[in-house]
């Protein structure tokens, strides 16, 4: 062994939960001291060994010597010719029982980076108690796959792996996902305290060791106590990659860790589903144990078992989710296409939905319009959780904790933190709003994951936490997290819901364009021949306020077609087709007034100052405006009271004021005055004939003439203000 010398490695640096995250535990550079290793390159060439080798194992070892030159047992040579020898080699580890200088060993093979590993474990118990414990292990496997949930399955397994093992303690761990674990299930020697039901962090498990608990599904560690056995090997050697060895040494933190716990030896079993760890199996006892290679093979396989059984379950439950989903899903998309009211709709289905997505109530808007069902929600939390969704929105809203809120209704929520939003018809501000309450959490952590400074083998340095007594942690504020099943049918749903209010909004436009043109041309006549009638009896009749009463209704009727055409044009993109050209602003708002007084003798129109303004106007529509803003004021000004209009000229613009003596707009009616079909003005007793298109329409005019129309309240009077641009 001339010459050789520790490969590089950096096996012995100092190690603590500050760097432990960037530890290279695949290459330590090292090996438990319970067996020996040799490595040969991919042509069959030693390239170096475990420095313990040579005195276990009774060999000659020299750099470059010929695997078929050792002095090692027939099987063991036959074993590394499926991976050194010509055509096709093994990849997956392979053992072979074999004895050396009057020990029994394990020998494992298995080859990666254009190198071939051969370990030798020892093998404390004799072949025949390994069968007996295979068998156990073999009837353990067919209890397993009879299990129908995964509480029942994880339970049953940890009792299997113990009695065939013999550990002290067997654990099933299940992964969170943020990656913190909770035993789930426990079986354990009765003077051990129990860990069932806690919770351990993330950082337990660095990302390195998340990695290789995937690559090499089963570690075992038989005694915490062990000095680390140095590879050797030439000195420009690379490491040697040891993820799927089997005497791999471990970090040092997690030595540390397991004495904390008081463990002595320990094995751990990986539950990889779909290439992500769902979980662990972990086996600890409490003084050195070694379990043999064939034994620990049947628990990997028991977990591989496992892994596909909670597989099988996962999948049965999604499927059923997803069944039950979407025969809800096409019942309410069917209901909608047949029926007129969303709101109605939803509500027949919230049951279903809320079963569906396992939420605990419903909120769905439309066109300002409030349902709830399920469980009742404080008063005002409805309107303020509708009002906190985008006001546009087209995606998915999710919202899991109360930090997942908007600031301002936060204070508001109480125990209503997870949502599920789905924007139906942003149009119409169509939201349908899945709600979960706030899980309030007990957490009995395993131990306080804090860190400690403590003076160790490697001198002062963080350590792992050296107390697992359950510290309890209360969680609030968080709701269960939405599941990836239910938000994928929320987006198929999302997708058809949009599909079905996209084609009634074109079933609904083409009728209303139905309904306008017969409003447009098919009324109008009639109309126009009842209001002439209207005048002869006002003119030739005994009873001429018949005839005025008639006139007035058809005026009023001629009045709503035009506010509907108009309307229409405006949604259609087309405009008011206004024509421009320079108007006598004065004049125009003189004349109005002089009708105004004509028609309404009994209150007082002002016309307060008149100061002389040209603009670029079409005459008709903005007299259309103004009128409007007049009868407005009368409608809605104090009796008595009178109504007051202003012209002004301010810098390049000229100013038209229309006021009347009343209380401020409530700021929720200010905010949709120049909103169409408002509710403040079709349940206005003032004003039974409007349908809130007035100030809607005005506001459209006053914008194609490049001006601006708004609201004010000064004093004691309502104000609006109509701007133009001056010539």
């Amino acid at each position: 062994m001339k010459g050789t010398t520790v490969i590089p490695m950096e096996h012995g640096r100092q190690v603590d939960l500050l760097n432990c995250a960037d530890e290279p535990i695949h290459i330590p550079g090292s090996i438990q001291p319970h067996g020996a290793l040799l490595f040969f390159n991919d042509a069959g060439l030693l390239e170096g060994w475990s420095a313990n080798a040579a005195s276990m194992l009774g060999l000659e070892l020299t750099l470059g010597l010929p695997y078929a030159s050792l002095a090692l047992p027939p099987a063991a040579l036959e074993l590394l010719i499926d991976y050194i020898g010509p055509g096709e080699r093994e990849v997956t580890p392979s053992m072979v029982p074999v004895s050396l200088g009057g020990a029994d060993y394990d020998c494992i093979v298995h080859a990666g980076l254009g190198r071939v590993v051969a370990e030798f474990e020892q093998r404390e118990v004799g072949a025949d108690e390994v069968t007996h414990f295979a068998l156990k292990a073999h009837a353990s496997i067919d209890r397993l796959r009879r299990q129908k949930t995964i509480e029942g399955l994880l339970a049953s397994a940890v009792d299997q792996i113990r009695d065939f093992t013999g550990f002290d303690r067997v654990m099933a761990y299940r992964f969170r996902p943020d990656d913190s674990g909770d035993v789930v299930a426990e079986s354990r020697r009765d003077s051990l305290v129990p860990y069932l039901g806690q919770r351990y962090p993330a950082s337990d498990i660095p990302a390195q060791a998340r990695r290789l608990y995937i690559l090499n599904t089963l570690r075992s560690i038989i005694d915490v106590q062990y000095e680390a056995v140095p590879l050797l090997g030439a000195p420009e050697a690379l490491p040697l990659d040891m993820s799927h060895a089997v005497l791999r040494s471990v970090s040092p933190v997690h030595i540390e860790y397991l004495k904390n716990m008081g463990v002595g030896a320990s094995m751990s079993v990986s539950i990889v589903i779909n290439g992500r760890l769902w979980g662990l199996v972990a086996c600890h006892h409490m003084s050195r144990k070694l379990v043999p290679y064939s034994i620990r093979m049947a628990a990997d396989v028991l977990a591989q078992v496992m892994a596909s059984t909670i597989h099988s379950i996962e999948s049965r439950l999604e499927t059923a989710m997803i069944e039950r989903s979407a025969s809800t899903r096409t019942k309410l998309i069917e209901d909608l296409l047949l029926e007129d009211d969303p709101l109605e709709t939803f509500g027949r289905f919230s049951e279903a939905m809320l079963a569906a997505t396992q939420a605990q109530a419903q909120v769905t808007s439309y066109y300002g319009k409030l349902r709830v069902h399920g469980a009742d929600l404080p008063p005002g939390l409805a309107e303020a959780i509708v009002a906190s969704l985008p006001e546009n929105g087209h995606e998915l809203v999710v919202r899991e904790k109360q930090g997942d809120w908007p600031e301002p209704v936060r204070g508001q929520l109480g125990k209503w933190v997870g949502l599920l939003a789905l924007p139906f018809d942003p149009p119409a501000h169509g939201w349908n709003v899945l709600l979960r309450l706030e899980q309030i959490e007990q957490v009995a952590w395993g131990g306080r994951p804090e860190k400690t400074t403590a003076f160790g083998p490697l001198g002062e340095r963080l350590t792992p936490r050296g107390s697992f007594d359950a510290w309890y942690e209360t969680v609030r504020g968080h709701a269960h997290p939405w599941e990836s099943t239910i938000l994928s049918n929320a987006r198929l749903t999302l997708a058809e819901l949009v599909r079905v209010m996209t084609s009634r909004r074109t079933q609904t436009e083409a009728t209303r364009a139905q309904l306008l043109a017969m409003l447009g041309h098919d009324l109008r006549d009639p109309l126009h021949s009842i209001n002439m009638a209207g005048m002869v009896l006002e003119k030739g009749s005994a009873q001429p306020t018949l005839g005025k009463r008639i006139q007035s209704s058809t005026s009023r009727m001629q009045r709503m077609i035009t506010q509907v055409l108009d309307m229409s044009r405006i949604d259609g993109g087309l405009g008011l087709g206004v024509t421009l050209e320079p108007v006598n602003l004065t004049e125009l708002v003189e004349d109005l007034i002089d009708e105004a007084r004509m028609a309404y003798p009994a209150i007082p129109f002002q016309l307060t100052c008149d100061e002389p303004a040209m603009v670029n106007a079409d005459s008709g529509r903005l007299a259309q405006v103004l009128s409007n803003l007049l009868s407005n004021a009368r409608h809605h000004g104090e009796a008595g009271k009178p109504v007051r209009v202003c012209v002004t000229v301010q810098g390049k613009e000229a100013v038209v004021d229309v006021s009347n003596a009343g209380a401020p707009i409530p700021p929720e009616v200010a905010a949709t005055l120049f909103n169409p079909f408002k509710r403040a003005s079709l349940n206005n007793p003032r004003n039974r004939t409007g349908m809130g298109l007035g100030l809607y329409i005005a506001q459209q005019i006053v914008r194609e003439h490049h001006g601006e129309i708004a609201y004010r309240h000064d004093g004691s009077e309502v104000i609006f203000s109509v701007r133009l641009p001056l010539l």
